[in-house]
């Protein structure tokens, strides 16, 4: 976003140093984060929506940007913040990846975007109920987090449904109510932007953008065993 600084922190060396650097941001505002790096804080979200994970990869030293990488790509670790309550509910569904739509054929769960993303990812909770002003939004405690054996598989499973819907020309049919625990969802700025994608037929149409999103009782249990 235009008003950044054009240097983010200094890049962590190893989980150990990126833990440490996300605790010590536990517990400040996010306007305390943004004097901290001389930006200012917007008056809303709907047109800078991603500012406050923007805000802090930045203090982190997050260097992927939007490429298909984690954000730390040599620690191989995803940085995710998870707006909640103050009762520790998740408020949202969380963004892993953009969906191929197209040139999926041979596809692994194990080389796919979302497998890369998911398998380290540091959750840094953000206390954002709508009724807190955005300046005063609490940065939480950082968890550091691998999926266990059931949670990896239910992924896989959800993913390879998802896929497979996708490549046999069903994308359209798809809704937020497929998947246990990763949905396909509309991802674009307005309702009017297509892409391309395969009909039933495997003629080439244009649908929407597509997105996986984690749904949120998946990330409501993992906030529950920190909080536990």
């Amino acid at each position: 976003m235009s008003f950044y600084p054009p240097q983010p922190s200094s890049e962590p060396q190893s989980e150990a140093e990126l833990l440490e650097k996300a605790q010590a941001i536990a517990g400040l505002s996010l306007a305390q984060l943004a004097e901290m790096a001389g930006v200012s804080v917007p008056d809303n979200l709907q047109k800078e929506k991603g500012w406050g994970g923007q805000l802090i990869e930045y203090h982190l030293g997050a260097t992927a940007g939007s490429k298909p990488v984690p954000d730390f790509e040599h620690l191989g670790i995803e940085l995710k913040t998870l707006p909640i309550n103050q009762q520790g509910r998740v408020l949202e569904t969380t963004f892993v990846c953009v969906a191929p739509l197209t040139g999926n054929i041979g596809q692994q769960w194990q080389t796919s975007h979302v497998c890369n993303k998911l398998k380290r990812v540091l959750w840094v909770p953000i206390l954002a109920e709508r009724t807190i002003p955005i300046a005063d939004r609490i940065v939480g405690y950082p968890i550091l987090w691998s999926p266990s054996d059931s949670e990896y598989n239910a992924l896989k499973q959800d993913w390879e449904e998802l896929m497979e819907l996708i490549c046999l020309g069903k994308v359209s049919e798809i809704t937020a109510k497929h998947g246990q625990f990763l949905q396909l969802r509309p991802k674009a700025a307005n309702a009017a932007i297509r892409t391309q994608a395969i009909g039933q037929d495997g003629e080439p149409i244009m649908s929407p953008p597509k997105g996986f999103y984690l749904k949120k009782d998946f990330t409501q249990a993992i906030i529950n065993r920190w909080l536990g």
